[in-house]
């Protein structure tokens, strides 16, 4: 009895492993995440401290430097990417389940983009940012050049069915086309159509899925094609995996440029603050509480420790401002850390930056509110709910860039009849706030991803136990089936010459 208390004495207190080696096993495995926070905290510094010598336009490109290196990799393997991974998917996965997880997919983002666009509404009628005085030339810095021309909301879902069927391949991987309302004459207004400098990424997901659901069709005959599409996919993942390794030092330089770059954080902060601030919370409450807990609701699992797999995809797009940059990190981050499948990651987490727009829906409507209490122009619920619906749909053709979501907020001002011109004030804030919107962004798609692996991994199971209660009914039957049947006899004989032929293999 004292010998085995000894030894079980022992055996506690030789279990645990020591703190040094405890530390280096944590620090380990989440060595990445930590990187990219210091990253960012050093970031912060080097931008405050360099401000302090007033560097000139060039110094301030300069530092910038090692940052936009990261943005030009992270967009390098865009395209490969999205077409690649979206082609095996749709080639991998079985037509039926393919339209069932589209459809729960796109049931998800819709839901939570209009979740994400009432509480904009609310957080502005509750903070009231317009009712303020300020020196909008002073803070717009005659930005005027960067608002958005004018058109029609008929005019912009046109421009989203065109995006959908790209009239070139090659075009849509740099150009997508936009129309805005040119004046002919005195009275009437006419949309001319553009190609803009951009990536289609709708366009080209359209494509990818449909060629992959073709190569499937094609049975034996595709198989070539799926194969390469899948090999080179997984050679774009090796990619990945090392630019991760510079994205610390990337992202540190992002932040340090865009703080030098800041003209007057005092003044800016003192005119705009209340807007900021609204967005920034609103973004929290989506990101932090709803989410989340949406995801809880239906897995039964913790969805913090979820968020902290994915912490190093959220810190990049904080610091490239770009959900179509993340994706790659986002997909290394949830098949790695979170579990969910690769066919699922990459098929859903491309169509999810592509339509999925939480945060810029948010912020579009903080912004539509805001602007209509500048002018002193009250909002009724018809307005309301124009607002709600147009940033809503308005944002599934949100280009995955930086400021994307600018671009559509004049939209939503012509639907409710606001001037576009205030949008110069929401520009002076824009690096900020587009950065917090874009993490939400790759964070709602990042838990689309989960909670798509949990409804198959549901399924799976359901269809498992159906299959077993089928085994176990047939199972008499077979009981009584003699030993020496034909049908087992064959199968015997056939798995020992399979047995043979593979030890004849391995000797070979």
């Amino acid at each position: 009895m004292e010998e085995l208390q000894n030894e079980s004495f022992n055996g506690i207190l030789g279990s645990p492993e020591p703190m040094s080696e405890r530390v280096k096993r944590i620090v380990k495995a989440n060595l990445l995440v930590i990187l990219t926070v210091a990253g960012v905290i050093v970031g912060v510094f080097i931008g405050l401290g360099v401000r302090t010598v007033s560097p000139t336009i060039t110094q301030q490109i300069y530092i910038g430097f090692p940052g936009e290196i990261l943005i030009r990799l992270l967009k390098m393997i865009i395209i490969p990417l999205v077409v690649c991974s979206l082609v095996s998917g749709a080639a991998s996965i079985d037509p039926k389940a393919l339209g069932k997880l589209g459809g729960w997919a796109m049931l998800f983002f819709l839901v939570t983009t209009l979740i994400a666009s009432s509480i904009g509404v609310v957080m502005a009628f509750i903070i009231k940012p317009g009712n303020v005085e300020m020196n909008t030339t002073a803070n717009a810095k005659d930005m005027t050049d960067g608002i958005p021309a004018n058109k029609e909301v008929i005019d912009s879902f046109l421009d989203l069915i065109r995006n959908i069927f790209p009239s070139n391949l090659v075009s849509a991987a740099f150009h997508f086309f936009f129309s805005s309302s040119k004046q002919i004459r005195t009275s009437f207004q006419v949309p001319i159509g553009t190609d803009q400098d951009g990536m289609n990424i709708l366009g080209l997901v359209v494509f990818a899925i449909v060629f992959g659901v073709a190569l499937r069709k094609l049975g034996e005959e595709g198989e070539i094609l799926i194969k390469f599409f899948n090999s080179f996919n997984e050679a774009t993942m090796v990619l990945v995996s090392w630019i991760m390794w510079y994205a610390p030092i990337g992202i540190m330089f992002l932040v340090a440029g865009k703080i030098v770059e800041m003209d007057d954080v005092g003044k800016l902060f003192a005119s705009l603050g209340k807007y900021i601030a609204c967005c920034m919370i609103g973004h929290a409450i989506h990101g932090l509480l709803v989410l989340p807990f949406i995801y809880f609701i239906f897995t039964r699992k913790n969805p913090y420790t979820f968020l902290w797999g994915i912490f190093t995809a959220l810190a990049t797009a904080f610091g490239t401002s770009s959900s179509s940059a993340t994706l790659p990190l986002m997909m290394k981050c949830v098949e790695e850390k979170n579990g969910v499948s690769k066919h699922i990651s990459r098929f859903i987490l491309p169509i999810g930056a592509t339509v999925n727009m939480d945060g810029a829906a948010l912020f579009q409507c903080v912004a539509a509110v805001f602007i209509a209490q500048l002018n002193n122009t009250s909002l009724n619920f018809i307005q309301v709910i124009t607002i709600l619906v147009t940033a809503t749909a308005s944002s599934v053709g949100a280009a995955g860039i930086p400021a994307g979501g600018v671009l559509t907020l004049a939209i939503i001002l012509e639907a409710i009849g606001l001037p576009t011109s205030d949008i110069s004030l929401i520009l002076a804030v824009d690096w900020l706030v587009d950065r917090t919107c874009t993490v939400l962004n790759v964070e709602g798609d990042a838990f689309g991803a989960g909670l798509l692996q949990h409804f198959v991994d549901k399924t799976s199971k359901h269809e498992g136990v159906e299959e077993l209660s089928e085994v176990r009914m047939d199972g008499d039957a077979a009981a009584a089936m003699p030993e020496h049947s034909p049908l087992i006899d064959k199968r015997g004989l056939e798995g020992a010459k399979g047995d043979l032929s593979s030890e004849k293999e391995s000797s070979m």
